[in-house]
């Protein structure tokens, strides 16, 4: 069983999606992080960058609960654990999820949430920001569309850990003011993965939140 600590957030939706595709028994314990809850000492131990989600693995091998943190690291660990293929065992596929993954992490990730403070309801208005972050949101969509002409996800054919990790940001895009229509392969893709029946049950833990 896993026990997942998590909000209706892109980077708690990406273990809930996972955890659905790979059919695992979890338990959901929302982290209210608009009352700061993430900084409990409970939620803490979990993951003492208090950020969400956490998960708690109480089936491993030795019989101790594994406590982790980072959603990079989760998925890795869980595709792992189940050998389900959404993380291949061959060194050139293998490779290409994690580059896809570590663009995420390293690129979509942090700019789309930088869009996300400056462009969606902002506490104030800085018109610097809001074109900066604009402009490397765009850019990045770009990066992905391209590479979605060449294939049907991002590391090339096979569904992974790397479209898992980039579904919930793309999904906010209207909160970055982006038209998917500008970006066809993104919008197949986007449109494509919303058919599969874990995304969908994924993204509504703990709730859905556009």
């Amino acid at each position: 069983m896993i026990e997942l600590y998590t909000w209706a957030t892109p980077n708690g939706r990406k273990v809930s999606v996972m955890l659905e595709e790979l059919g695992l028994e979890y338990n959901v314990h929302e982290v209210d992080i608009s009352k700061g809850q993430q900084h409990e000492p409970e939620f803490l131990a979990i993951s003492p960058n208090n950020r969400i989600p956490g998960i708690i693995d109480m089936d491993t091998a030795d019989g101790e609960p594994l406590k982790m943190f980072e959603t990079g690291a989760i998925l890795i660990y869980l595709a792992e654990k189940t050998g389900s293929g959404l993380l291949p065992t061959e060194i050139r596929p293998r490779t290409e999820v994690l580059q896809w993954l570590m663009w995420q992490m390293g690129g979509v990730g942090p700019m789309f949430g930088q869009a996300h403070v400056f462009m969606f309801n902002p506490k104030e208005e800085v018109p610097q920001a809001v074109e900066r972050y604009h402009k490397e949101t765009k850019r990045l969509y770009k990066v992905m569309n391209e590479q979605l002409g060449k294939a049907r996800y991002l590391a090339n054919d096979n569904f992974s850990i790397a479209d898992i990790a980039t579904f919930p940001w793309v999904d906010r895009y209207p909160r970055h003011q982006v038209d998917l229509a500008e970006f066809p392969n993104v919008l197949r893709w986007h449109t494509e993965l919303w058919e599969r029946p874990a995304v969908k049950k994924g993204m509504e833990v703990p709730f859905y939140n556009t």
